[in-house]
């Protein structure tokens, strides 16, 4: 006998899939736990941190994320050691979102893993897709990053302000603009 998906399962999956009533919950459940993160004094940072691992799949060591936070499931959210994620940041979890160490998001970021399907009718339906996002160690965001669906930012990166990122990354460049291309490699030249 042939098991029928959940919409979630679908959705985990990058399968076509449509928000129901059981996603909606998972989606309260991670807005109230977002407020309550949101509304904690910058200096508690114990409380802080048992928010953001009941939020989260995995939180690595020094950790900060500043107000307001947003995300859409939070337990397909995992980020690594000494991360910091400025103000203002969205990430929408409908997929695995993966963070790696040493990584500095600038403030009003966005990270989407989901898209609504592009023929008008299925839209009209609902139907979306979701695919995984990875931001590899040591990568960088200016402000008002946006990066969508499907996108791997490669170790060491630098992303710069504003940029929407459509396309994956490789490591060890300067990338910015929308849509988002490489602009150059970094080098030893960049050194301070």
């Amino acid at each position: 006998m042939m098991k029928i998906m959940t919409e979630y399962e679908k959705s985990q999956l990058g399968l076509p899939h449509i928000f129901d009533e059981a996603m909606t919950k998972m989606y309260y459940e991670a807005a109230k736990l977002s407020d309550e993160y949101n509304r904690t004094s910058y200096d508690d940072t114990e409380k802080l941190s048992l928010l953001l691992s009941q939020l989260l799949k995995h939180v690595g060591e020094n950790v900060r994320i500043m107000p307001n936070f947003h995300c859409e499931y939070g337990h397909n959210i995992t980020i690594g050691n000494n991360v910091f994620i400025n103000f203002n940041s969205i990430i929408m979890d409908n997929a695995e979102v993966i963070i790696g160490d040493d990584v500095r998001i600038g403030p009003n970021a966005g990270i989407y893993t989901v898209n609504h399907a592009i023929v008008p009718d299925e839209r009209a339906k609902g139907i979306c897709i979701c695919k995984p996002v990875h931001i590899e160690n040591k990568v960088w965001f200016g402000a008002d990053v946006k990066v969508l669906a499907g996108v791997t930012i490669g170790e060491g990166s630098i992303i710069g302000a504003g940029s929407v990122v459509t396309k994956s990354v490789p490591a060890g460049v300067i990338a910015a603009g929308n849509p988002c291309k490489v602009i150059r490699k970094i080098d030893e030249n960049d050194r301070v």
